[in-house]
């Protein structure tokens, strides 16, 4: 293998090649071409492949190639590259990426980011790694991401950069202009508005950039200044995200409980909130764990086994009811065939409601205000749907097994037990809420658990009554 550190004097290679597809995928060929020069420890291939990639299109190649393979490649990335690569990476990835990565460049790297950035890759280091690489950092960039790491994992405290850019009330438009034009390498890197202070630090008011440029020099901040929602250091980053979505916002400063300016928080972390927040919602209500490209099987295994377990003992609650109509089910062996679908219709229309639910819950359309309504509603919903359904299976079924009872059985049961799954539907999730748990977590076992009892109970013990 190829040493970074004793590069060849020989001119860097020049290659055309099309690395993304029209849909912005990278391209088989290119990913090829890419663990060929892994293979043949050709670092200076590598790095002509790689420096002008955009950072998440690398990210996205990490995710392609093996362990091995990356840890080729991430050696042979530009430090500015690199830098930008590693917040993007998945946290799996990430993890086997920084083993790698020599601590002092993984130092100098972290420099070139903002400090929420470099937080979320240090948070990632084993504690003694971490200890010395931050060892190595210049006490201004160590001091800011060691207060970053200081505030909860979900907070604002974590997801906001502290590089920010503030003006006092008596400062005019030209004031501002200079300041910010003096500051030179010392700017955050995206700032969209100049929040205005008091003399204790407090925000009052905030001015949007663009609107700064527009406006006479002479002009006091104070007169253009607009009203500001201001984030709680302390305040958790789904609500965070709420806020932005609700206010349309593309920034928001962040304040300490003494109501100081500590940072900023920008509409690039909170479109990465909210995938990951959706991501997460997505996985468990299909009761899998949080896993990504870089998770190992025995990871993999761990978090679905348990869910798995929780659904055998379910399964089991729904063919013990079974087992009660043992008999019937013998005399009528129609019924065998036919109950499968009432159940499976049933657990279809409860995930469609539990899933409305969910996500009413997650995006605040959900609250006890419209709880009732919103209850009935999908009551009735399922009083349609079973009403629409059930003459097409009534129908069917009578046609099938020539006896027009076991069509009128399969037809109410169907009604029945939409109404049951309907009520599940949206009981289970607020249930939850309310009692302070996540609803996306269980609310599909329990929901599909339901659904299948009652389905089984009502249409065998319907079948009873009517035909025995």
């Amino acid at each position: 293998m190829s040493n970074p550190d004793t590069l060849n004097a020989r001119p860097l290679e020049t290659e055309e090649h099309v690395a993304l597809d029209e849909d912005y995928v990278l391209t088989t060929a290119f990913v090829e071409k890419v663990v060929d020069a892994a293979d043949d420890g050709d670092g200076l291939r590598l790095r002509g492949l790689l420096e002008d990639l955009h950072p998440a299109d690398v990210a996205d190649l990490m995710g392609f190639l093996t362990v091995e393979h990356r840890g080729v490649v991430v050696l042979w990335l530009p430090p500015e590259l690199l830098a930008a690569t590693l917040p993007e990476l998945d946290d799996g990835i990430r993890e086997e990426v920084l083993e790698r990565v020599p601590h002092l460049t993984l130092a100098e790297a972290l420099q070139e980011l903002d400090s929420d950035d470099a937080a979320a890759v240090v948070e990632d280091l084993e504690d003694d790694r971490r200890e010395r690489v931050l060892a190595a950092m210049p006490d201004l960039d160590r001091a800011a991401i060691e207060s970053s790491l200081g505030y909860a994992e979900d907070s604002a405290g974590r997801l906001m950069q502290r590089e920010v850019m503030a003006a006092p009330q008596f400062w005019s438009v030209g004031d501002t202009i200079d300041h910010v034009r003096a500051q030179g390498e010392e700017l955050p890197e995206l700032f969209f508005d100049i929040y205005v202070v008091d003399p204790l630090n407090r925000p009052v008011g905030g001015v949007a950039v663009s609107q700064l440029l527009r406006a006479p020099r002479s002009a006091a901040l104070t007169d253009l200044m607009e009203p500001i929602n201001e984030i709680a250091v302390d305040q958790d980053q789904e609500e965070v995200a709420y806020v932005f979505e609700k206010y349309h916002l593309i920034s928001a400063p962040v304040i300490d409980s003494a109501g100081r300016l500590v940072g900023q928080i920008t509409v690039d972390d909170i479109v990465n909130i909210i995938q990951e927040e959706n991501r997460e919602d997505i996985l468990r209500l299909a009761g899998v764990s949080d896993e990504d490209r870089g998770s190992s099987i025995s990871e993999i295994v761990r978090g679905r086994v348990p869910w798995l377990a929780i659904n055998l003992g379910t399964a089991v609650l729904g063919a013990s009811v079974i087992s009660w109509f043992g008999a019937t089910i013998e005399q009528i062996i129609a019924l065998a065939v036919l109950m499968p679908i009432v159940s499976a219709i049933g657990g279809n229309a409860g995930t469609q409601s539990l899933t409305v639910t969910v996500r009413a819950l997650a995006t605040r359309e959900l609250n006890r205000s419209n709880s009732v309504r919103t209850f009935w509603r999908e009551i009735a919903v399922g009083l349609a749907n079973g009403l629409v359904l059930s003459p097409l299976i009534g129908v069917a079924a009578a046609l099938w097994s020539g006896d027009w009872r076991i069509g009128a059985v399969i037809a109410t049961a169907m009604v029945l037990n939409l109404i049951v799954a309907a009520t599940v539907g949206v009981l289970t999730p607020l249930t939850l809420s309310r009692l302070k748990f996540d609803p996306a977590v269980s609310s599909a076992v329990f929901v599909t658990a339901t659904t299948d009892f009652f389905g089984f109970l009502i249409f065998l013990g319907l079948a009873t009554v009517v035909l025995l």
